[in-house]
């Protein structure tokens, strides 16, 4: 703790109570404060070094750059000193002077802030950023997901469903692949998610009851089923009342090879195919849109579906 006595030959110095003041009210970089007070580099640092190494101040390195600040959780005696030092000498012509320099430095700051996001407006989601990935979004988002029962249906090993789970009440992963479904079950143990269900099953025949889910998701899933407008109508039948379809799938493309590649039964699916899967189903609030489009050939095209099951007694 700093000596009061100390603190008062420290506050004793014009420069020193100067940049107390100063540092009162921001944090403020050596480059900064040199400009504000108009003193070389040196003689500022060697007065910083004695504020720090006296408790008032502390320091934060930034890269290249070197910020200081008062120090947060001094004792209220020393605090009381600084407040009274600084309020004694508010309207002395030096302080006036820093304290316009520093409201200058503020704005600039500010207006640097601005004009860089300025020029970035409408390239966010065009260009990289740093901490700027899908990523990282789908755990932020993810941590809103309600306390939901979800069928996550052609899971594979759930990759999705892992996160889900940690905050939904509970997730089904249906897959038809027996290994898909024992390496998913690893998973689920290695991360002691216990409300993460794995069974083995077909798209078109979900080994699920009736009204069971709140939530059923096909994510890349439906251009590997035989009879994807089947799926969709398995997707209806296990949702709860007001429950909500989500399918993430291909854009319809003409890349034969897919076919050998990825096992894809379909090549993608024209946004009014899924359209009208979700209608005959019997779904309500439809809405379908292209999601996502790649920049390299063969340009795959990322569709988003969802409708909701209103309660309204699907079509025969």
């Amino acid at each position: 703790m700093p000596d009061p006595w100390e603190t008062l030959k420290l506050l004793s110095d014009p420069t020193r109570l100067r940049l107390v003041a100063l540092m009162r009210r921001e944090e403020l970089s050596v480059a900064e404060l040199q400009e504000i007070l108009d003193m070389g580099q040196s003689r500022i640092s060697s007065h910083l070094a004695l504020l720090r190494q006296g408790g008032l101040v502390v320091d934060r390195r930034q890269g290249k750059k070197t910020f200081y600040s008062l120090t947060p959780d001094l004792a209220r005696s020393n605090r009381d000193l600084v407040h009274s030092a600084c309020r004694a000498v508010a309207d002395q012509s030096d302080i006036t002077r820093d304290e316009q320099h520093l409201d200058r430095i503020l704005e600039r700051r500010q207006r640097q802030a601005e004009e860089y996001f300025n020029t970035l407006a409408g390239r966010l989601g065009k260009n990289y950023f740093p901490g700027r990935s899908w990523e990282a979004f789908g755990h932020f988002l993810l941590k809103i997901t309600p306390p939901i029962r979800i069928a996550d249906l052609g899971a594979g090993e759930g990759l999705i469903s892992q996160l889900l789970a940690q905050r939904a009440e509970h997730v089904y992963c249906i897959d038809q692949s027996q290994r898909m479904v024992e390496v998913g079950l690893e998973l689920a143990r290695k991360n002691r998610l216990t409300n993460l269900e794995y069974r083995q099953g077909d798209l078109e025949d979900v080994p699920l009851p009736d009204e069971s889910v709140d939530v059923a998701l096909l994510s890349q899933a439906l251009h590997h089923a035989r009879h994807p407008q089947n799926a969709v109508h398995e997707a209806y039948r296990i949702l709860k009342p007001e429950g909500q379809a989500i399918i993430l799938d291909l854009k319809e493309h003409h890349l034969e090879k897919a076919r050998d590649l990825y096992a894809d039964v379909w090549l993608g699916f024209p946004e009014n195919t899924l359209y009208t899967f979700l209608r005959e189903a019997g779904f309500q609030n439809i809405e379908v849109r292209v999601v996502s489009r790649e920049k390299q050939e063969p340009y795959f095209q990322t569709i988003m579906a969802s409708g909701v099951k209103t309660g309204v007694q699907q079509p025969e």
